[in-house]
């Protein structure tokens, strides 16, 4: 901890105990991490709670993102804000229940979409961060309106380099509706796989001379479809649909690149000396796929069982993070909304207060693990999570799972608790009663 700063290591340990018996607040322990930390935020696409080999995935090895797991801290509870693209999207940049805005609604926003996006006078995390003295990117996959008013760059974010669409081709970056490939507003035709491109800008972004702070988020479209690994290129580009194809080598091979492209940006940030001094923050937009490995969970993407919405979540930070930690703390997209500001001391607009809750102190060990009550909503599902306890309800048939003896949700218990029943269904429904309507 020899970075810790402006108080000695001994002054740090004795703040963050006095934190963990509750007699001090995040302002104070704020004091005593190093100040103006860079933040790099990466979210994969499509990526299932399986999907790395330190979540379990037994035909492939991520060892950049094992190593990044064992050097912080990995959650057990994580969960994306909806199991599809764009709602969740819409939670993390304005840190907020998705089901607030008209565009989080959507299941996803589709190509075609040009009525609808995120709104411009919607206060974001890169506008609110901006206001602290940070520079913003965001590099990678947008995914909230293809307007120039619903784009990144009017939401806080400096510079914008990726798509604005749910997907496009890995190699010739176009989909349905042409080329999908932005260099702020305007496109720009890049020869190379998507991955590496996105990569390679990170990097380059990270390399700069600088005298502000930065807030990078980093947003691969890997491993969404279409399933094309980095050979690939000689085949047809000509999907239809965009769905088809794949299978569990081509899957492998997305994955391989992917985490060899998160190396090489972590090596960039310790090349810079900027290492000790960044959080980084790794998570997934919702479940997998087909061809993710989900287990133990059920289902996938599009429904809210855990395996469409329980997502692998990594945070690093040397130095501040005690290295090889788990925690079983229950997390959601807008908590690292809540988190992000909270470590840039920026405050959220009192008219667009946020949903999250900074959860670096339980990451740092300054707090121990708290319960949560969590909502999900989306046009066949309703969910929500008290404690260990999850509520789902698909068309008129409801449900009640244990999820600490029963993460498979496979044994209903709504008969044998009735009370818990009641209270969680209640719960959800008065936090219904304050969001938009769902879309007929």
């Amino acid at each position: 901890m020899a970075n810790i700063s402006p108080i000695n290591r001994r002054e740090f340990i004795r703040t963050a105990l006095a934190a963990s018996a509750g007699t001090t607040a995040w302002s104070q322990v704020r004091k005593s991490l190093p100040s103006n930390p860079n933040v790099l935020f990466i979210l994969a696409d499509d990526l299932g709670y399986g999907d790395l080999s330190c979540y379990g995935r037994p035909d492939y090895k991520t060892p950049v993102l094992d190593k990044l797991a064992a050097e912080g801290v990995r959650l057990t509870d994580a969960y994306a804000a909806a199991p599809v693209c764009t709602p969740t999207r819409c939670a993390f940049h304005t840190g907020r229940y998705p089901q607030r805005l008209a565009v989080g609604l959507e299941e996803p926003l589709v190509d075609a979409n040009n009525t609808l996006g995120l709104p411009p006078a919607h206060p974001t995390i890169a506008s609110l961060i901006k206001q602290r003295g940070y520079e913003t990117a965001l590099i990678g996959k947008w995914h909230l309106g293809v307007r120039p008013e619903w784009g990144p760059n009017q939401h806080g974010y400096d510079e914008f380099f990726g798509f604005l669409r749910g997907y496009t081709d890995y190699f010739d970056h176009k989909n349905t509706q042409g080329l999908d490939l932005y260099e702020n507003l305007e496109p720009a035709d890049r020869a190379g796989y998507l991955t590496d491109l996105l990569t390679d800008r990170a990097i380059e972004y990270i390399g700069r001379r600088r005298t502000k702070p930065f807030y990078l988020s980093l947003h691969y479209s890997a491993p969404h479809w279409p399933w094309e690994g980095p050979e690939d290129a000689a085949i047809s580009h000509a999907h239809s649909p965009y769905t088809d194809g794949g299978n569990p080598r081509v899957f492998g091979a997305m994955m391989k690149s992917l985490d060899t492209g998160v190396g090489r940006v972590l090596k960039a940030l310790r090349d810079a000396k900027l290492d000790r001094n960044t959080l980084v923050i790794f998570t997934s937009d919702n479940g997998g796929e087909r061809y993710s490995f989900n287990w133990p969970f059920s289902f996938q993407k599009f429904n809210l069982w855990e395996g469409g919405i329980r997502v692998p979540a990594i945070v690093r930070w040397p130095g501040v993070i005690p290295a090889g930690r788990v925690t079983p703390q229950p997390a959601i997209t807008m908590d690292w909304t809540a988190t992000i500001l909270a470590l840039a001391n920026a405050k959220a607009d009192a008219a667009f207060p946020l949903d999250g809750q900074n959860i670096l102190p339980v990451c740092i060990g300054t707090q121990q693990p708290f319960e949560r009550t969590l909502f999900w909503r989306i046009a066949i599902h309703d969910a929500a999570r008290i404690g260990r306890w999850k509520y789902l309800k698909e068309g008129n048939n409801e449900h009640l799972f244990d999820l600490s003896v029963d993460p498979g949700e496979k044994a209903e218990m709504k008969s044998r608790e009735p009370a818990m029943f009641d209270r969680i269904r209640s719960e959800y429904n008065r936090w219904n009663a304050t969001m938009l309507p769902k879309k007929r």
